[in-house]
């Protein structure tokens, strides 16, 4: 048979649509199976305005593939309902009307099953595209879905944070699941610490070498680091403990103005999700509510509590520029608590393991709040058109958090990842580590 009689000739550009093809099946594949414990009733819940309604991650994420990608690039392609483009429309504001944040929980309708098969609509129009892309919009199709699967791999994180934080409003406290890997219980080592000398160091995503980074990356620059030390492992539980005993959240000397502030107007007297229930502190967990493990990093602190300890510690939190030097050196995978991310399948951190000769656990367990402000690099440049809101319209009044934690995807993370949240923020996967000068 001929290609005129409508054999398909394979060139070297469909095989790579096709291998992104894959990809994209397989990322969207990981977002149900972490709804699959779910019940109705729960994909509705919004538990606060920072929180969004499982189904709302759901459609938004498929909402972005159809906005940026099919619309653009797929003809033929007609949407199910036009009005989802104004639901579910996070918030590019040069794109559409985004639907308020703080309302998605009153979105009642379209249902969680009109919210699948709208999800299943854009993924047979996405397998359609990929199957047989046009070939002039090839490259910027691909670049779009290069963008597209990591944005989705960031609701996979939010969606546990999210059920997490919905779960824990229960009295009941309710497992997301049961069947959880088992966190390995040991004690750890006495804190210790690395030395770094002074010198320039680069910073930020190389271009010139393959592999995707956001556009909050790029502006790789020099940056001299005074010489400085940084501690081995992240703060455990059991050393935020004693901050709370030292009357920690009692005392405002050694908190920032605005920190102090929230600790009062929010009542804060241990990090997010603890109770002490017959003298024994608990926290709840993915797995229901259980005693919490001293060994293992804090989590669920804000910038101002990461902080406020630090201050009382005797130490501080490490610049970005400080936390990028030292994880150049440590491996996203190892030995040394290197690799609990969402595929261990514990969903909370667990206690770092031997020391070893470089700081371990700057990967996965807790996303590390630093003492920087999110701001661009030299030379930064968002991305054009709508795609330009993704991140820079955010770089101011927020801090930069590093490495990763225990519900992000391993093949999400890199070295030069730059995460942010505003410093009150604690549903988030996030702790610390200290640093101190040389």
């Amino acid at each position: 048979m001929s290609p005129a009689q409508g054999l398909a000739i394979e060139t070297p550009d469909n095989l790579h649509a096709k291998e992104w093809l894959r990809a994209y099946q397989r990322i969207r594949a990981a977002t149900e199976a972490i709804c699959a414990p779910l019940h109705k009733e729960d994909y509705m819940v919004q538990s606060m305005p920072d929180v969004s309604p499982p189904k709302w991650h759901i459609a938004h994420v498929s909402w972005f593939f159809e906005a940026f990608i099919l619309k653009p690039f797929l003809p033929a392609y007609q949407t199910l309902d036009p009005a989802y483009d104004h639901l579910f429309n996070s918030y590019y504001v040069t794109h559409g009307t985004p639907f308020p944040r703080p309302e998605r929980g009153m979105i009642s309708r379209p249902t969680v099953d009109d919210v699948y098969r709208y999800r299943a609509h854009v993924d047979r129009a996405m397998e359609a595209l990929l199957s047989d892309p046009p070939q002039e919009h090839l490259q910027e199709i691909l670049r779009r879905l290069e963008l597209g699967l990591p944005h989705e791999q960031q609701h996979q994180e939010l969606l546990l944070m999210d059920i997490k934080h919905i779960l824990a409003q229960n009295p009941l406290c309710p497992a997301y699941r049961n069947d959880l890997a088992l966190t390995p219980a040991h004690d750890v080592a006495a804190l210790g610490w690395h030395v770094y000398p002074a010198g320039v160091r680069y910073i930020g995503h190389d271009e010139t070498k393959e592999g995707f980074a956001y556009d909050n990356e790029m502006g790789r620059h020099r940056q001299f680091v005074e010489a400085f030390q940084i501690a081995d492992r992240p703060v455990t539980n059991g050393e935020f403990l004693a901050f709370m005993q030292a009357g920690g959240y009692d005392k405002p000397e050694h908190w920032l103005s605005d920190g102090w502030a929230t600790v009062e107007a929010e009542g804060w007297q241990a990090p997010l999700y603890w109770v002490e229930r017959d003298g024994v502190w608990h926290h709840y967990t993915l797995g229901g509510l259980v005693p919490v493990d001293m060994n293992a990093p804090v989590c669920h602190v804000s910038f101002f509590e990461a902080d406020a300890y630090a201050q009382w510690a005797g130490a501080r939190l490490p610049t970005e520029a400080e936390w990028e030097t030292v994880a150049h050196d440590a491996a996203i995978q190892g030995n040394f608590g290197q690799g609990n991310f969402v595929e261990q399948d514990h969903l909370q951190p667990v206690a770092a393991v031997q020391p070893a000769e470089v700081p371990g656990q700057m990967f996965g367990d807790v996303w590390e709040w630093t003492g920087s402000a999110y701001r661009p690099y030299p030379g930064f440049r968002k991305l054009p058109g709508s795609l330009g809101e993704y991140n820079g319209k955010f770089m101011s009044g927020q801090m930069v958090l590093r490495g990763g934690c225990c519900a992000t995807p391993a093949d999400h993370i890199r070295v030069t990842y730059r995460n942010f949240f505003p410093p009150h923020a604690r549903w988030a996967f996030s702790g610390f580590r200290l640093a101190r000068e040389a």
